[in-house]
């Protein structure tokens, strides 16, 4: 059986390290990847589904009215990842985002972020590590609790930026121990989920594998992996 093609978006700058880790995931899901950046955007018709995955932060002149805001880290990453992600508007192609990939999903869709959590955490820390350190609560009857099979399990944290005020259409399918928002899905999209953490780091654990297993068999045409 021909596996299904599943892009993944990323960056032209430094060492791929989470492309590596998703790759092997996706391996293991049944798939093959392609590596998508700005200088390399492939043939999104040629693709089964998309993750777009984790990185610098998102400049915050695309969610925040401030003349004097920050230039982001990664400009052409960010123009390259935005112009993919208004294509598959409408298309039905499986979508994922990692980390920063679902606060730029947010964003495209006219959400906003918070820029940095680091003062605003009062139950837990901020401290950034791949371990499974931080508690992720999932919303009942879920999407993504059908895909976990559990309501609450055990996440990583790699980020300062977070989801604020959400994009047209998502709703939230996951919140941290300080109620900031961790996962996020679109009803109406047959699979569309972002996710704040970096399950392609937790390969151990069987709720994270299985995330990456539905995006794959939903990319295969699996109907059970659709929202509802």
């Amino acid at each position: 059986m021909k596996r299904p093609q599943i892009g993944v978006t990323g960056s032209d700058r430094g060492l791929p390290l989470a492309w590596w880790f998703i790759r092997w995931a996706l391996w293991r899901s049944g798939a093959s990847a392609t590596y998508l950046t700005h200088s390399c955007p492939g043939d999104l018709a040629a693709l089964d589904g998309i993750v777009i995955s984790g990185g610098d932060d998102i400049d915050r002149a695309l969610y925040l009215d401030e003349d004097d805001a920050p230039g982001p880290a990664d400009p052409e990453r960010d123009r390259f990842e935005i112009r993919v992600l208004e294509h598959l508007m409408g298309s039905r192609l499986p979508v994922l985002g990692i980390c920063r990939g679902a606060q730029l999903m947010n964003v495209v869709r006219g959400g906003t972020l918070y820029p940095d959590l680091r003062n605003l955490r009062r139950k837990t820390s901020n401290r950034r590590t791949p371990l499974a350190r931080k508690t992720l609560l999932v919303e009942s009857a879920s999407g993504l609790e059908a895909i976990l099979g559990e309501g609450r399990t055990r996440i990583n944290s790699l980020h300062q930026q977070a989801i604020k005020d959400l994009g047209e259409g998502l709703v939230v399918s996951g919140r941290d121990l300080d109620g900031f928002v961790q996962a996020v899905e679109h009803p109406a999209e047959p699979f569309l989920y972002g996710v704040q953490w970096h399950p392609e780091y937790l390969p151990l654990r069987a709720p994270q594998r299985a995330l990456f297993r539905a995006l794959v068999q939903a990319a295969a045409g699996d109907e059970r992996f659709a929202l509802k």
